[in-house]
């Protein structure tokens, strides 16, 4: 019997692997082996992830077929906007800018024109690749004269514009062949769109891509740490010149700066992201390792200002090319109410309480124990030496275990303005993580704010909630599972306090005025299992962001007092708890804002999706 079902298991996954490399196939039998995913995914082995040049055949080649339905699209609106491609030149060999400006005439978006961003002594001609293209093609347009620097060049291009939309290009990247198509689709979607951004990839001299970059949507909180908008990006003309367009002073950083002032002045709702790859990045690749320069460092301490922030930009010891963004803590410091549940497992809650009363910074806090019916010798007595620190009160919660119960009624007896829900197998690394939530979450425009939490052997357990995880039934759970403590991950998402769908409520602060705005956590359909997620979802549908901070780092050992037996009644309670989610949560749970439908619901890392969430063009 064992040989037999190793031989099952091993047909199995030869068929599951074949099918995921036929698409065609994929679609045929989905509907089939649908009823079958509990069971494939429980016995049969999950594939090794899809190189990207295969997932580039099935998902990002268009066909023949594909192209006839753009064009047919095209062909049917009333309104064909013009796109301005403001092409950047200088120093870029002639072999890569030639192919720059074969892929956007290549386009099937057939109403474009080129304005070349010129730069060089006065009287330089422009390269031969330009001038030729330009012979054959009026839509090719150039500047009168040479500028004397790439930012004024820039400018120069930009003035030529006739375009509805400018789209600033490097000169060693290559446009996707959809690029100016999908852009108009988005702006004429999206009528109050004002600025639009893409995946991309890179590609190298032989023509070959990798390294694809698949972005959020739209997320303040990154594009100040680094300008993730990237290399391909599309503005309304009439934005570009409200905004005073590019700033010579701001250098190399010009563009982020440009972003930076952009997004200020339209607001978040004008930005749109397209989940595709519209741009093929070349030349050398960007220093990832080497300090952010101290005019990226200014322009963003000057967006922080003309919003308004007291926030600092200072240099990011996680990852030296990015930034972190330090809020400052409100003089003086608001009261945290610190909130504990708890049953016995003495050995855990002693060094969670050590690290809180004697290694913590911040000062201004009460904890709230709340004691659910402990029994064991050990944790009555530590139970009672707490009682004798007037920072501590011990809460008596008896009953059934009900999280949420547990919490909102503690958070009834809390008199602090922040409240912090904590596990009590939580353990204290550094002095300053308190300090760190309490700046984020004191911010109006916050909800829930998430730390950084280590496995005790330094790997990551929470670096954010991914909304439908386990798709197509998923719930949530965390991603980054098992990194190591101090990699910055892909780019730097595990060193930059970033936008999240949901946090962990084993480490959640939140001000007490929204806690009761949003009537607590659930303790009626959600008494264990996802109520910091529907919490985080409900503070999200307010227009609350959620933040994940890697600047405040515990350690945790991932609910060690109550264990992971899911048998019997809990393995029915847990499952009511999914059902009660869809139900709730359905679209948001398969559509997380800050998780790239181009990547996968089935991994806690960052794979590539099969097939991706969003339909081919």
């Amino acid at each position: 019997m064992p040989s037999l079902k190793r031989l099952l298991v091993q047909v199995l996954t030869w068929v599951r692997l074949r099918v995921r490399r036929n698409p065609r196939l994929r679609e045929a039998v989905r509907p089939l082996l649908r009823p079958l995913l509990p069971v494939l995914r429980r016995y049969v082995p999950t594939p090794p992830a899809i190189a990207y040049e295969d997932w580039i055949a099935d998902y990002d080649t268009l066909d023949g077929e594909a192209r006839a339905r753009i064009r047919a699209e095209i062909a049917g609106w009333t309104d064909t906007p013009l796109m301005s491609v403001v092409l950047s030149a200088r120093g870029v060999p002639d072999a890569a800018l030639g192919a720059a400006i074969a892929s956007v005439c290549g386009q099937l978006h057939p109403s474009w024109e080129i304005c070349v961003a010129h730069a060089g002594p006065p009287g330089a001609e422009p390269a031969p690749p330009l001038v030729e293209a330009a012979r054959k093609d009026a839509r090719i347009r150039f500047p009168t004269a040479a500028a004397a620097g790439d930012v004024e060049a820039l400018t120069a291009a930009i003035a030529i514009a006739r375009g509805q939309w400018v789209i600033l290009m490097d000169g060693n990247d290559r446009l996707a062949e959809q690029a100016l198509f999908r852009i108009a689709r988005e702006a004429l979607r999206h009528p109050d769109a004002a600025l639009i951004y893409s995946d991309e990839d890179r590609i190298d001299a032989q023509g070959r891509r990798g390294d694809p970059h698949f972005k959020p949507d739209f997320d303040p909180e990154l594009l100040l740490a680094q300008d993730y908008f990237g290399r391909l990006l599309a503005y309304r003309r009439d934005v570009l010149a409200a905004v005073g367009g590019l700033r010579a002073d701001a250098g190399a950083s010009a563009c982020h700066d440009l972003a930076l002032r952009a997004v200020q002045a339209i607001g978040p709702a004008a930005v749109r992201h397209i989940p595709a790859i519209l741009c093929h990045v070349g030349g050398a690749p960007g220093a990832q390792t080497g300090p952010a320069s101290a005019t990226a460092q200014r322009v963003v301490q000057q967006a922080l200002a003309a919003a308004g922030s007291a926030a600092r930009a200072v240099p990011n010891p996680l990852a030296p090319a990015l930034l972190r963004i330090v809020h400052p803590v409100p003089e003086p410091e608001p009261l945290v109410s610190i909130i504990i549940p708890t049953r016995d497992r003495a050995e855990l809650l002693r060094p969670c309480m050590e690290g809180i009363l004697h290694r913590t910074d911040y000062r201004a806090i009460e904890v709230l124990v709340a004691d659910n019916g402990s029994t064991e010798p050990d944790a009555i007595a530590l139970l009672a030496e707490l009682r004798d620190d007037p920072r501590v009160r011990v809460l008596e919660e008896p009953g059934p275990f009900n999280y949420s119960r547990i919490n909102n009624r503690a958070v009834a007896q809390a008199r602090g303005e922040i409240l912090l829900l904590l596990n009590n197998d939580i353990e204290v690394i550094e002095g300053g993580w308190l300090g760190e939530l309490v700046s984020h979450a004191v911010r109006p425009e916050i909800g829930a704010v998430g730390a950084k939490l280590l496995y005790p052997d330094g790997t990551v357990q929470h670096a954010g909630v991914l909304l439908g995880l386990g798709w197509p039934r998923g719930v949530a759970g965390h991603i980054y599972l098992g990194a190591q403590g101090d990699d910055p991950g892909p780019f730097g998402q595990l060193a930059v306090t970033r936008s999240a769908a949901a946090v962990t409520a084993a480490c959640l602060a939140v001000r007490r005025t929204l806690y009761d705005e949003v009537g607590g956590l659930d303790e009626q359909n959600l008494t264990v299992a996802f109520n910091d997620v529907d919490f985080c979802l409900r503070l999200h549908a307010r227009g609350y962001r959620n933040l994940w901070t890697p600047f405040s780092v515990l350690f945790h050992k991932e609910s060690a007092s109550r264990g992971d037996d899911l048998t019997g009644a809990k393995a029915r309670r847990f499952q009511g708890e999914i059902d009660y989610m869809r139900s709730q949560w359905a679209e948001l749970l398969d559509n997380d804002p800050y998780w790239n439908p181009n990547l996968s619901l089935t991994s806690t890392e960052r794979r590539l999706a099969e097939p991706p969430r969003v339909p081919r063009p």
